[in-house]
């Protein structure tokens, strides 16, 4: 097994920003350390009620009794959860410019991602104590937040320091580290959809980044129950594991090392606003399930013959006046169907290239297949290891119904350019095809349509 710390210090030598990490019981203490750099500007903490009393109050005390200057906090008091609103961000940016200062993040996801978008939007620096292993965002380049109701991700420098103090993550709901093992599930699919664009010719492998998450993700995973049992080194590498998919972002320089199609399943319910049980669905519930439909997607494409005669009497894609017709009925008229046409433009504008993807297709396809059958994870087992640790695994935990999912498999590609199985099978004019033999009585979601779930993590 590799040594994760190792494997994290290795990760932090690749980041493009960020150089002082701190993950260990008692690593709040090491942040006056990770701030060395502003000596003489005030340091502004950004949380919500909850993370200020878990530990915005306490990094404010370790910040002045090391001397800093330690401004007023923000206390976002949205309820039930404070949202991942751009405006939210451009609005605390406005108040990092006032006070001529550095932001602290104090909090988990979209604290994160509002006081990252924030900090950029300033033109400063920021600093972020992870509360809960919870999503994979720490570290990485860009913010995934609602702007005029769309999903983006939103270019922004990651953060110069990390503290994780594992004493504190340790105190954070045990279903927020459910959604951060879920979170890390979905890193399957994506080394799985990098392959199939770099076989393909559309977007190549960067090594070190590709290899930073693929060569660790299967042990990330490897310890579920541990994870919902609140197992210190579980839950200890359960952090690096994010943190590191983290840098992987950073060194490339876009979220492709870490997001495949599970994570367009996740965005098109984000930007729904997806509530269960009175709460927004968490990123990491969301990722959780996407990854399950994508893995068994990827068992009914990996199962198909496809050979040279295969792709000459493959027919169907989606044409451009199809792919019009399917963001009207898909989208509410506006920035959020305006956006998907934007990112089908681009995909429209290398249709040529289709007859030359579906050849390479089908020249490599034998040693492809056996590739992307060693990188995936059969679903069944995917869903087993999201419910040992305590996450999210089937769609009715978060009230999503069977129908819904079914039209999202085909949506799900409407809002990003990037190459996924996705497009592939649009390419080859079987997506319809793969998404019907799912829900077919003997099909992957078929043999679980009748059946009451199993258990629901809340989420």
């Amino acid at each position: 097994m590799a040594d994760q710390a190792r494997v994290l210090d290795r990760a932090i030598g690749k980041a493009a920003v960020t150089r002082s990490v701190f993950v260990a019981p008692g690593a709040l203490a090491a942040l006056p350390e990770g701030v060395r750099d502003f000596k003489g500007k005030p340091l502004l903490v950004i949380a919500d009620d909850t993370t200020m009393d878990v530990a915005g109050r306490q990094a404010m005390s370790v910040l002045a009794g090391a001397g800093y200057a330690v401004a007023e906090p923000i206390v976002l008091d949205e309820k039930p959860r404070v949202k991942p609103h751009a405006a939210t961000a451009r609005e605390i940016a406005a108040a990092i410019r006032e006070r001529g200062a550095v932001p602290v993040s104090v909090g988990s996801g979209v604290i994160n991602d509002l006081t990252k978008y924030a900090a950029e939007v300033a033109g400063v620096p920021y600093v972020c104590v992870a509360t809960a292993a919870s999503m994979d965002g720490y570290a990485a380049s860009g913010a995934a937040l609602l702007d005029d109701g769309f999903k983006r991700t939103l270019g922004c420098a990651p953060p110069v320091t990390v503290v994780a103090d594992l004493d504190i993550v340790a105190q954070a709901p045990r279903r927020m580290a459910g959604w951060g093992y879920g979170d890390l599930a979905g890193k399957i699919v994506a080394g799985a959809d990098w392959k199939l664009a770099d076989a393909l010719g559309e977007e190549p492998i960067n090594p070190e980044p590709f290899a930073m998450v693929q060569d660790n993700v299967r042990e990330w995973l490897s310890r579920p129950g541990a994870v919902a049992a609140g197992d210190p080194d579980a839950t200890g590498d359960l952090v690096n594991g994010l943190l590191v998919s983290g840098f992987a972002m950073q060194a490339h320089g876009n979220s492709r090392p870490a997001s495949g199609a599970e994570h367009l399943i996740s965005h098109v319910w984000e930007m729904e606003r997806l509530t269960f049980q009175g709460e927004p669905a968490a990123h990491g519930a969301c990722v959780g399930i996407g990854t399950v439909a994508l893995l068994a997607l990827y068992e009914w494409f990996l199962a198909q013959d496809i050979t040279a005669e295969t792709v000459r009497t493959v027919s169907g894609a989606s044409s451009p006046e199809r792919i019009e017709a399917e963001i009207a009925a898909g989208f509410p008229e506006g920035h959020l169907a305006d956006s998907a046409r934007v990112e089908m433009a681009v995909k429209t504008a290398n249709a040529g290239r289709r007859a030359e993807r579906l050849a390479i297709l089908a020249e490599r396809w034998p040693s492809l297949r056996e590739d992307l059958r060693g990188t995936c994870v059969p679903a069944d087992t995917m869903e087993a290891w999201l419910r040992e640790a305590g996450a999210p695994a089937h769609p009715n935990d978060l009230g999503v119904p069977l129908a819904k999912l079914a039209a999202d498999y085909r949506r799900a590609r409407l809002i990003r350019r990037r190459y996924t199985i996705l497009d592939l099978l649009d390419d080859l004019g079987w997506l319809d095809r793969g998404i019907a033999a799912l829900f077919a009585q003997d099909g992957f979601w078929g043999r679980r349509s009748g059946a009451e779930t199993r258990q629901t993590a809340s989420a």
